[in-house]
């Protein structure tokens, strides 16, 4: 049931999200970076916010006029230690719990959604729920 569950969550759902702050999900023990996720990163702001969110803000500023690829392929050289010093444990602040996008522009609804469930979880966690008596 487990499974037939995980399988059929919508991803980017507030359910999703909900379950993944809930659940503290460390999505770095199960996803590593690889030639996809590379491909698919086209935004080169976002791509540069990458890169300084991994090597640093000065690493990030005096690669500014590079091109994405260039860009990417630092990222990729923290990930590997090949070349850079290796960011063991990294992930991309899509891949975390909670979501948060790397550009204001955002993820549309799915920082909308992220948001929103912090909020809840903010809440739930300040004002504690009197339990019901079973």
């Amino acid at each position: 049931a487990s499974l037939a569950m995980a399988e059929t969550l919508e991803v980017g759902s507030a359910a999703v999200e909900a379950l993944g702050v809930h659940m503290e999900v460390d999505m770095g023990r199960y996803w590593a970076p690889d030639e996809a996720f590379y491909a698919l990163l086209r935004d080169k702001a976002a791509i540069n916010a990458m890169l300084a969110d991994i090597g640093g803000k000065a690493v990030a500023d005096g690669n500014l006029s590079a091109t994405a690829k260039a860009q990417k392929e630092i990222i990729a050289a923290f990930v590997t230690g090949e070349g850079r010093e290796k960011k063991t444990g990294w992930l991309p602040r899509y891949f975390r719990f909670p979501f948060s996008a790397y550009t204001k522009a955002g993820a549309g609804g799915l920082s909308n959604t992220a948001a929103r469930i912090v909020k809840l979880f903010k809440l739930n966690t300040t004002k504690p729920q009197a339990r019901k008596a079973a």
